[in-house]
């Protein structure tokens, strides 16, 4: 690896301060104000920085014409100084997918990290690490008779409740006849079966041909009920 042979800087870069500290020191014990030296350490801090503008190499990152294989010589070099040498040469094309994936239009934007996500699967092995264009959920149909594998879909994403909710407050309800009863759960399953009647009609709207298909992921529940409907 490569942090056998140069490293990565981190042990260099303190023992650097280190040294520096141990001799401001030796001129404090002299009588040398403090400020006289952070006044110094700023003259070398742009110094340092003007050094860096001429050395660097500047990479185009514009969405056209990125330099993908640059990209990936920065990755490659991380990389090889954290893991061995051939988990590096694997995470190096999915670090840099990952992150031209998410980058912006503008060239000058930020890359949002919080993009890209990174999920600890404890049951495979390291060198079954993989980029999935697209998004992972820990689950996959609710209903038996839901397909598992599905093309050319519409995708609905909510987050309403589709299951029977008791109310907030203290209430009851009081019948005298079997009659009564059955309307009064036709009642209460009345406002949960709209909804899922609209979603069902949304997606009668939507998928017009039969090679078109229609997924709902939800961030709340879903009875056995209205997946009977949504099945």
């Amino acid at each position: 690896a490569q942090d056998d042979i140069t490293g990565d800087g981190t042990s260099s870069t303190v023992l650097l301060i280190g040294e520096l500290l141990k001799q401001c020191e030796r001129y404090l014990a002299e009588g040398l104000h403090p400020r006289v030296l952070v006044e110094g350490f700023e003259v070398a801090k742009k110094a340092s920085l003007e050094f860096l503008e001429t050395f660097k190499v500047d990479v185009n990152t514009s969405v056209e014409e990125v330099d993908r294989e640059m990209l990936r010589c920065v990755a490659r070099t991380s990389l090889s100084t954290k893991v061995s040498q051939e988990m590096a040469e694997q995470l190096t094309d999915i670090v840099t997918d990952s992150v031209l994936c998410v980058r912006p239009a503008e060239a000058t934007s930020l890359v949002d990290l919080h993009m890209v996500e990174i999920m600890h699967m404890r049951h495979k092995f390291a060198n079954e690490t993989r980029l999935v264009h697209g998004l992972v959920l820990d689950h996959g149909a609710r209903h038996p008779d839901m397909i598992k594998y599905a093309e050319n879909c519409y995708i609905l994403t909510c987050n309403i409740s589709l299951e029977y909710e008791k109310s907030e407050v203290n209430s009851g309800f009081f019948y005298s006849s079997a009659d009564q009863r059955e309307k009064l759960v036709a009642a209460e399953r009345k406002f949960t079966d709209d909804r899922v009647r609209a979603v069902i009609a949304l997606k009668n709207k939507v998928c017009d041909t039969p090679d078109k298909n229609f997924v709902v992921i939800n961030q709340k529940g879903i009875d056995p009920m209205s997946l009977e409907m949504l099945a």
